[in-house]
């Protein structure tokens, strides 16, 4: 298993420290959520056609990867399904120019459950359409356990429905945390033929049931359990940390955050 971090934990950084900070602290990848300021990818300065070249040669001489590119793609609401299915063949034309495996897009609700069926077909039907333009190009597309996704009674037919090589999961190990509690082992064992990416993050229970985001280590989550779990199912991909600076600005400091994480994962020795 691999160490990265999501560029969402350093929002304020510009593309060359974002590189710097990766190569200095040993990380092996870097997920990509935003770069020089630009959430839309196709349109950051770093991976504009004229820049590609020069951006993939510098990954390369620093020893660095591109794990995968975040969207904000999802297909639970039918007004916006035509525009999301249009950036998520963008976000597909950007991965495949770059050479990276993965593209994250989201389910991402199901507002009425008593419509889940509807919701759901809707949801495949983006996914499928994902699928066919990939191609025979090397890009998987990977459904993010986020929104009312970490369930597994609404990921499961989805993952079924798709049924495709060029569909996987993004395991997000906090909402899965907080669907399931910190037993993740029945979703693992369901979720491992799927399983290929996976974000990292803590969060501490609140006395009225609500979770807040923490230093890795200090919250619920069982990291190292989930560590096992992964070891146990023979994951061989990143474990990236996912730290919601660019969506709670009051987080610490990546300058803090991500050096730590570093020292945390190689301390768990898995």
């Amino acid at each position: 298993m691999r160490l990265s971090f999501s560029t969402l934990s350093c929002p304020d950084w510009s593309w060359e420290k974002v590189l710097d900070e990766a190569q200095r602290l040993g990380y092996d990848g870097i997920e990509v959520r935003g770069a020089d300021g630009e959430m839309y990818l196709p349109k950051a300065k770093p991976f504009l056609d004229e820049n590609i070249q020069g951006t993939m040669a510098e990954l390369s001489r620093r020893g660095l990867i591109l794990t995968d590119l975040g969207s904000s793609v999802s297909f639970h609401d039918p007004e916006k399904w035509e525009a999301f299915l249009q950036e998520g063949k963008e976000y597909i034309d950007l991965a495949a120019k770059l050479g990276v495996p993965y593209v994250r897009v989201f389910g991402d609700r199901v507002p009425d459950r008593t419509g889940a069926a509807e919701t759901i077909a809707l949801i495949v039907k983006g996914y499928k359409a994902l699928c066919e333009y990939v191609g025979e190009r090397n890009v998987v597309i990977l459904q993010e356990t986020h929104g009312d996704f970490p369930d597994m009674d609404l990921l499961r037919p989805v993952v079924e429905g798709v049924s495709d090589p060029r569909f996987g999961i993004l395991w997000d190990i906090e909402h899965v945390f907080k669907r399931y509690g910190k037993d993740a082992s029945a979703f693992v064992t369901w979720a491992a033929p799927h399983i290929r990416h996976v974000h990292v993050k803590d969060t501490k229970t609140q006395a009225d049931g609500t979770f807040k985001l923490c230093m890795i280590g200090e919250g619920d989550v069982p990291i190292a359990e989930d560590c096992a779990l992964l070891r146990g199912i023979g994951y061989d991909g990143f474990l990236s940390l996912e730290w919601e600076k660019k969506w709670v600005p009051h987080l610490e400091e990546p300058e803090v955050v991500i050096p730590y994480y570093m020292e945390f994962m190689k301390n768990l020795k898995f």
